[in-house]
This record gives C-alpha cells, structure tokens and sequence, in this order.
C-alpha cells in the first residue's frame, strides 16, 4: 500500500465510511456521560473514606506556608536571572550592546529580588497583625 492509497484510506474512513468522526464524537459523549452518571449509580454503597493523616494545619499556617513558597520561588527566579544577567556579561566579549543588555538584566533581577524580599515582609507583618486582632498565633 502506497502513501497515497493509505492517504486516500484515511479520508475515506473520516469523510463517513466505516469509522466517522460522526460516530467518534458520539462515542466520546457516552463515555463522558457514563463517566459523570456513575456516582449517581453508586447509590446505597458506603463510599465514606476515612480522611486520617492529611495533615493538622490551620487555614492560617496553610495560607503563610503557601505565601511562604510562592515567594520562595519568586526569589529563586530572581537568583537565577541575576546568575544569567552576570554569564552574559562573562561572554560579551567587548561587545557593548551585550554588556548593556546584561546590566539591563541584573539590574531588573534585582529591582525585582528587592519586590519580592519586600512583599515577604509586608505579608509577614500583615498576617502577625491580623493574627493579634483574631487571637491567634502564626508560626
């Protein structure tokens, strides 16, 4: 079989022969129909799952740890950025237009390192305040 004969098999198939897309979209909407109804088949079968071990945290030390990795990330970011900016600058060879672009670069990674250490302390110091107000104590 030639490429154009497998090409010519294929669009036969597709345009309503013996496989249609037709059919294929109508089959893929009974699997996602079966798949969404099928709780609702489960009824009367004791589907409680006791939830041990996932964990004790408040809402409160979830939400500083989630800052906490957020910006930790952000940070990293910056490191990296300042790490690219000073190798570009290692490779310029003389060239001013790359020298330029470098500076460009760890000057912005560090403008942004500065955001980022500030929002860390702006939160810290908003959730220390919000946890005095509410009686509660951060990690």
């Amino acid at each position: 079989m030639t490429q154009y004969d497998l090409e010519q098999h294929v669009h036969y198939l597709l345009k309503g022969g013996e496989v249609s897309m037709n059919k294929i979209s109508k089959l893929g909407l009974a699997a996602l129909g079966w798949a969404v109804a099928s709780p609702v088949f489960a009824q009367g079968v004791n589907t409680r799952i006791p939830i041990e071990g996932y964990g004790s945290n408040s809402p409160e030390e979830i939400v500083i740890q989630l800052i906490n990795w957020v910006l930790g990330i952000l940070a990293l970011i910056a490191v990296v950025l300042i790490l690219i900016g000073g190798f570009k600058w290692m490779t310029a060879a003389g060239n001013e237009e790359k020298v330029e672009g470098a500076k460009k670069l760890i000057i912005a990674a560090i403008i942004g390192m500065v955001i980022v250490l500030a929002a860390w302390g702006i939160s810290l110091y908003a959730v220390s305040i919000l946890a005095g107000v509410t009686g509660t104590s951060t990690v």
